[in-house]
């Protein structure tokens, strides 16, 4: 089947695993954007049926209404903050995402971000590199074994997280959710606490909520001063959830005692980022997702748009 007797037209903003590709490829001619520029977009998006965004670029109510066959848009990942749902579901456009891909490998990463920052790798393996064996008597690291870790947010992400800490590290688990998760609570002997009272005590605190109006800038400077001293702030969901320079004054001070962080308030953070200069803080560009396992599974978002583009429901609707 030539590409002009294909059914449908999708529009990618971003290159995608060949698995999902191919899938889609089957039934559809495959356009990819030229700039994620609004305007950009504009003029590619009038004939298109679909589109899939990933981490970057947004699909605004103007986008929707340049694009008059738009019937699917599809989220590699999970996070829909820039997808504005209310004007999908106002043109009853669909909105799907791939909320189970990318689990284990933010899970991961969030627990390797701990171990790294435990045992001070970052900053041991630096020092040797420059000739610094003394070092292994100045870096002195802590287990996480029996540390108390507290989660915001206990979605499906925080739940894995909970689980590989408590089962391989007996770390008693304290969460913080609008939602009450009693069988994660049976299972982990997790327990459901204000958010106050996660500052508080935990050794370890790590953020997997979504962003949202509610929850933009709710880890700042009075969220911080809450935190025991000396404890590891985890970042793997969205930057602007917390207030960065309340977070880089925790770090200067003293007060924290380091921070993982693959989330940042602006993305790609400045080049002059105070964090940048810190040995506390151990920094990745937004790849927590990033693994070989992980980005095959979002790419099956081509599953979902394919399946709303044939008339059927998909299997993880947002809207």
């Amino acid at each position: 089947m030539g590409e002009a007797m294909k059914p449908y037209r999708v529009l990618l903003y971003e290159d995608m695993h060949s698995a999902g590709k191919q899938l889609l490829a089957e039934k559809a001619e495959l356009i990819f954007a030229r700039s994620l520029d609004e305007d950009a977009l504009m003029e590619q998006v009038a004939d298109v049926d679909a589109i899939i965004i990933r981490a970057n670029g947004c699909v605004s109510a103007k986008l929707m209404d340049a694009a008059p066959r738009l019937k699917v848009i599809g989220r590699h990942g999970v996070g829909v903050d820039a997808i504005d749902l209310k004007a999908a579901r106002q043109r009853g456009i669909v909105v799907c995402n791939t909320p189970r891909a990318n689990v284990e490998s933010v899970a991961e990463q969030a627990v390797g971000f701990m171990i790294a920052l435990s045992k001070h790798i970052l900053r041991a393996d630096k020092a040797i590199r420059q000739g610094r064996w003394e070092v292994r008597y100045e870096y002195i690291g802590q287990e996480l074994r029996g540390k108390t870790l507290g989660l915001i947010g206990m979605g499906r992400i925080g739940a894995r997280v909970a689980e590989i800490c408590h089962l391989a590290f007996e770390m008693p688990i304290l969460y913080y959710d609008l939602v009450s998760y009693p069988e994660t609570e049976a299972k982990l002997g997790a327990k459901k606490v204000s958010l106050e009272e996660v500052l508080r005590q935990a050794d370890y605190v790590s953020v997997h909520v979504p962003l949202t109006p509610a929850t933009k800038g709710m880890i700042g400077k009075q969220q911080f001063d809450l935190m025991k001293k000396g404890a590891i702030f985890i970042n793997t969901a969205r930057g602007p959830i917390v207030d960065e320079a309340a977070l880089i004054e925790a770090l200067r001070s003293g007060h924290l005692g380091g921070a993982g962080l693959d989330v940042y308030a602006i993305e790609p953070p400045p080049k002059d980022n105070p964090l940048f200069q810190m040995d506390n803080v151990v920094l990745s560009p937004h790849m927590a997702a990033h693994t070989e396992d992980a980005l095959r599974e979002m790419s099956m978002i081509a599953e979902d748009v394919l399946r709303v583009l044939e008339g059927k429901e998909p299997l993880f609707r947002v809207v």
